[in-house]
């Protein structure tokens, strides 16, 4: 029998306890939480332990960081109990590999990246999530990008975002066949919060495609 393909889901930008709560409850894979003061998804470490502790377990937590010193992630690292990183910015692959844990290099497909040089560059790197970001912001937007210029051929994992939303990931998945998509400003009422129908409706359209070859 031809085993069915999941696609993962991770919700990107939890701020509540609550929302995570949810989030799991619905199936999310991962959960990211934001440590770039400049994005309104941004968390302190208080927040971020509350949220992390709510959790259930088999839920990733991932720390999203965007150039930032050594020091900040390690310090972030020492107080949270994340499982995975996720670098948004121009951070090399030596930097992303320091940290002892395994990560996720953001491409910034706003900025007509190559996803197919970032595999060559990142061979370290759990997967690449490909964003509408460019060089000067960074995801959350809720704007997409064109998935024509998404290669077919892959060495990688590939995590698609940017401009997500519950009326559009069942075209991405089945156009893109990605291995997970991440959500965040598509399934908000207000930056940073979450709406529960929203992401309820958003798994229905992931889970339709569940079937797809």
């Amino acid at each position: 029998m031809t085993p069915i393909f999941r696609t993962r889901v991770k919700i990107c930008g939890i701020t509540r306890p609550e929302d995570g709560v949810i989030a799991a409850e619905l199936g999310a894979d991962a959960i990211g939480l934001v440590f770039h003061p400049p994005s309104p998804r941004c968390v302190n470490a208080d927040a971020a332990r509350q949220i992390v502790a709510a959790l259930p377990p088999f839920v990733t937590t991932v720390g999203l960081f965007r150039n930032d010193e050594p020091e900040t992630v390690h310090r972030i690292l020492r107080q949270i109990s994340l499982q995975m990183l996720q670098f948004h910015g121009d951070e090399d692959p030596e930097y992303c590999a320091a940290f002892g844990l395994p990560y996720l290099k953001a491409v910034p497909m706003g900025a007509h990246a190559d996803p197919q040089a970032y595999e060559q560059r990142f061979t370290d790197a759990t997967a690449l999530l490909l964003d509408s970001h460019g060089s000067t912001q960074m995801g959350g937007s809720g704007h997409g990008f064109d998935w024509a210029k998404i290669p077919s051929e892959r060495r990688k994992p590939l995590i698609l975002a940017g401009g997500l939303h519950p009326g559009n990931v069942g075209t991405a998945i089945r156009q893109v066949r990605p291995y997970a998509v991440d959500v965040s400003s598509g399934v908000e009422t207000a930056k940073g919060i979450k709406d529960a129908e929203l992401m309820r409706a958003f798994f229905r359209g992931v889970n339709d495609c569940e079937d797809i070859a």
